[in-house]
């Protein structure tokens, strides 16, 4: 089993080349950026104001991005775990992340809307989550299904449970505690949905430092043959990425909701599936399992919405802002395959070949 896990970090250094892999979501913001900042200057300028409720908070379009991107960056996070592990995605996270936005509305409108409350809604929606996170796990680990088709079952009817879960209707909550999650902390200038990306981040690094679980689902995701012999359960770890895609589907549903102070089961993260598997595609992930880095999803997350907020700020009609979305984004994709990477990889070893070669007979002459 050691010389397994030896194997995994060596093909983990020489493919990834340590942080090689964020050049692609890196290269892309910074070509939105550029473009931005000949399009407009003031585009990523961030300014103070006065919100609604009296409080300094901050503002502009880089933290309207950071903002907007909450969501679809730390459902990426989730989502690149599956991926790593099953070799596929799961397409139900927007229904799934409203059935959790729905039992947290359920809890909470039961009582007073206190923190102690929050804190039980939200426990009670991870595990909801979870469970049909397992559920999915189960259909692509133990029944061997596809992980697309696998959830296909949950993003066709899990729309309609969120529905039935407030008894067919899209109750609203109104509490001070909820719209500081979904927006401003007082005395706090950074929106709270930020800062909770942030804290999901921290807590998945502490994750993957301190336990074995990134070295083994990318271990599942390259070779289960091999994983399996060296007493490492590809059942268990699929089982646990489903899980924690569906904390992660449980803190996205919880900020929807905050944002609104309502479920509406019908619009709710809707197609946000697609941007979650784009986001780890442009982080550089391998969609075919195996190796994989969090934080090019999250980056790739944040791309898509910069480009998306671009596109709004340049006054394109709504109706076309997915096609356009979809151009870009088409390139981004192909400039990050395997194809167009080991064509420049074969072009960067010749020109290093034929620069060393003039080189020399420069020396010789």
């Amino acid at each position: 089993m050691a010389e397994l896990m030896k194997k995994t970090k060596k093909a983990n250094k020489k493919n990834l080349g340590g942080y090689a892999q964020l050049l692609v979501p890196l290269l892309s913001i910074l070509l939105i950026v550029v473009f931005n900042l000949f399009r407009d200057p003031s585009f990523f300028s961030v300014t103070t104001t006065t919100n609604n409720l009296g409080n300094t908070v901050l503002a502009g379009n880089l933290i309207s991005i950071l903002n907007s991107a909450s969501e679809l960056a730390i459902i990426a996070m989730g989502m690149t775990l599956v991926t790593a592990a099953c070799g596929g995605q799961d397409i139900s996270v927007g229904a799934l992340a409203t059935i959790a936005g729905s039992v947290f509305v359920k809890i909470l409108r039961g009582g007073e809307i206190t923190i102690g409350s929050i804190v039980v809604g939200f426990l009670a929606c991870c595990a909801v989550a979870m469970l049909f996170g397992a559920f999915n796990g189960t259909l692509v680990s133990v029944f061997r299904i596809q992980p697309m088709i696998a959830t296909l079952v949950l993003f066709t009817c899990g729309r309609s449970i969120a529905y039935w879960i407030n008894g067919g209707a899209t109750p609203t909550i109104s509490s001070p505690l909820i719209t500081a999650l979904g927006s401003f902390i007082p005395g706090c200038p950074i929106p709270t949905p930020i800062i909770i990306v942030a804290v999901m981040a921290v807590l998945l690094a502490l994750l993957f430092r301190f336990t074995t679980l990134g070295l083994y689902t990318q271990t599942v995701g390259v070779n289960q043959r091999a994983a399996r012999l060296n007493g490492i359960s590809p059942l268990v770890m699929k089982l646990v990425s489903f899980m924690l895609l569906g904390v992660c589907c449980a803190v996205a549903g919880c900020i929807g909701v905050s944002r609104l102070s309502l479920i509406n089961h019908e619009t709710m993260l809707l197609e946000i599936e697609m941007d979650a598997i784009l986001a780890v595609a442009i982080g550089g992930n391998a969609l075919g399992g195996g190796k994989f880095k969090v934080s090019g999803s999250v980056l790739g997350a944040y791309a898509i919405q910069a480009l998306t907020t671009t596109l709004y700020a340049m006054k394109v009609p709504s109706t076309d802002v997915k096609a356009y979305k979809a151009v870009v984004i088409i390139l981004i994709v192909i400039i990050s395959s395997p194809v167009v990477k080991q064509a420049a990889s074969r072009l960067w070893a010749k020109t290093r070949r034929l620069t060393a070669a003039k080189a020399g007979k420069e020396v010789s002459a």
